[in-house]
């Protein structure tokens, strides 16, 4: 079977393969694991507030919410079937799993209702206990319900002091879903290397918003960053916290701080890693990244002229990097086919940068053995030869080029363009895609292109503006490629109770538990244990090896 789109599809299915098997986890999750607010006190701990403050939008009890924040929840089995490895998994560590009934809009509380799947690993340390402490993977669009198993191992000899708690945001995973059926698991792409490639481009991303409309106009309205962190706060109700802590990575670190903002005196202990400040969220996040980008792409490229007898892909960081020119360009010639009898693959040059960004955001020896293989079958494809795909890679492609991720890419997009506006003229695209290719020819035309958002409605609320402190913890890596230090550090400027945690010398995105930084980790645990921040920020440095 052959996989292939082009961008004149207009987003239209027809001729496609049907969805298939699950895609694997290094195709769907966010690096970081596997690219995230004072209330008056009523007397009841599931009840923190009577009136809304100026940004939550929404009031708790005194907008007719009382009966989500109080709700009983029915706790469960997380398994839902003979092949549910995921709710296997949370039962053998011990958790359990329930729905959280929200409203789908925050204005109309007694109208339509959605649910939100959560999972809870209760504390087994019941005489030091500290709270429940939520998660989040980031995405946008990432599922998190899985997660508190790992997370209790990464936070040590805290973890038990902890009610852990998994939630797939609305529209995720295992809460309400949405899925606009569109042919691909993502709306990021280059625009290519001529006009008539971005031309073509225009059409694809117009026709995946019309899909979006044409299935889900009921529901786009309300998918936002502002309602998930509203559905936090139920969420803290239902499960009788006065106060949350927080765990968020990527996009998370965004939900995080919206959550800050909307909801003071409601939080606890928040911990952002691979933080985003809010003026750099938004349909085109990645711009401002290209040169994080090619500097970790150089890096992995020295990495892998170091082991050319494994890969085969130049002896030198220069001769790597041709290479890669020469993969890119002959993906502009005509499109490559990768992969062997009974799957294959056709990439062409929108198709072929977004590899090589999402494949330098892994600095580990394991990431860049995977990113390794991956360009070397796509240099063979490059000289019309065959080679076989890793079961990863396979996933990939499968999440690129099928139907069978739709929903992620779907969700993920609503919520971009359900926050902040897009530019509309694709003109404006273009000059910058043209303007970013001078200096940035490779990811330029990615970070700069046009998505969907550009022909969405606008979003019902302004973007979240930071107006008010929170004494947060700030993990962030000098060379993150996803979400840029110097962005970290912005947000660590509009927050000035907060600290900063520094690991120099990565180019990973997301590190507490998932790049094995002892010292990170010990950081990070040492704050979960006492809610005491770092008395000045901190610097850990990258361990060789």
């Amino acid at each position: 079977m052959t996989y292939e789109w082009s961008s004149d599809d207009n987003g239209s299915t027809a001729n496609r393969p049907s969805r298939i098997s699950a895609l694997g986890a290094a195709a769907r999750r966010v690096p970081a694991v596997g690219l995230a607010l004072a209330a008056c006190l009523t007397a009841s701990p599931a009840m923190a507030a009577t009136t809304a403050d100026r940004d939550g939008g929404a009031a708790t009890s005194g907008a007719g919410l009382d009966r989500y924040y109080r709700q009983r929840l029915d706790w469960r089995g997380c398994v839902l079937g003979p092949d549910d490895d995921k709710g296997r998994e949370l039962e053998k560590a011990g958790a359990q799993c329930a729905d959280v009934t929200v409203p789908l809009d925050y204005a109309a509380p007694r109208g339509r209702t959605i649910t939100v799947a959560i999972s809870r690993l209760k504390a087994t340390d019941t005489r030091h206990r500290v709270g429940a402490i939520v998660l989040n993977n980031g995405g946008p669009g990432g599922t998190a319900l899985e997660s508190p198993p790992d997370v209790r191992k990464v936070m040590k000899n805290v973890g038990p002091r902890y009610d852990i708690i998994g939630f797939d945001p609305r529209f995720v995973g295992r809460s309400t879903p949405l899925d606009c059926g569109w042919p691909t698991g993502t709306s990021i792409y280059s625009a290519g290397h001529d006009r008539a490639g971005f031309d073509r481009q225009v059409l694809f991303h117009k026709g995946l918003a019309d899909k979006c409309r044409a299935t889900n106009a009921s529901v786009l309205p309300h998918v936002s960053t502002r309602n998930t962190a509203r559905d936090m706060d139920v969420i803290r109700g239902a499960l009788g916290e006065r106060k949350i802590s927080y765990l968020g990575y990527s996009y998370g670190t965004y939900l995080g701080t919206v959550y800050t903002q909307m909801f003071p005196g409601r939080f606890d202990r928040v911990v952002l890693d691979g933080a985003i400040a809010p003026g750099d969220y938004g349909p085109r996040l990645l711009r401002g990244a290209e040169r994080e980008n090619e500097q970790a792409l150089s890096d992995w490229a020295a990495w892998a002229a170091r082991r050319d007898d494994a890969y085969g892909l130049g002896r030198t960081r220069a001769e790597v990097l041709a290479t890669v020119d020469r993969v890119v360009a002959a993906s502009a010639r005509g499109q490559l086919t990768v992969g062997t009898a009974p799957e294959t693959f056709r990439l062409d040059d929108t198709q072929v940068p977004l590899l090589l960004f999402q494949g330098i955001a892994d600095d580990t020896d394991a990431g860049r053995s995977a990113f390794s293989e991956q360009v070397s079958v796509l240099a063979k494809a490059a000289d019309g030869q065959a080679a076989r795909l890793s079961p990863q890679f396979a996933a990939i492609l499968r999440f690129m080029l099928t139907s069978e991720q739709s929903h992620y890419g779907s969700v993920q997009t609503a919520i971009l363009c359900g926050d902040v506006p897009a530019p509309r003229d694709p003109e404006r695209y273009w000059r910058d895609i043209e303007r970013s290719r001078a200096t940035h020819p490779l990811f330029g035309p990615v970070t700069n292109n046009i998505g969907p958002c550009a022909f969405w409605d606008r979003p019902r609320e302004e973007p979240t503006q930071v107006r008010r402190d929170a004494p947060v913890l700030i993990v962030a890596a000098t060379g993150d490629p996803r979400t840029t230090y110097k962005s970290s550090v912005e947000l660590h400027g509009l927050l000035p109770a907060s600290k900063l945690i520094t690991l120099k010398g990565a180019n990973h995105h997301g590190i507490f538990g998932s790049y094995g930084s002892a010292c990170v980790d010990d950081k990070v645990n040492q704050y979960l244990a006492t809610g005491e921040l770092p008395v000045k920020d901190q610097t850990c440095v990258k361990q060789a090896g």
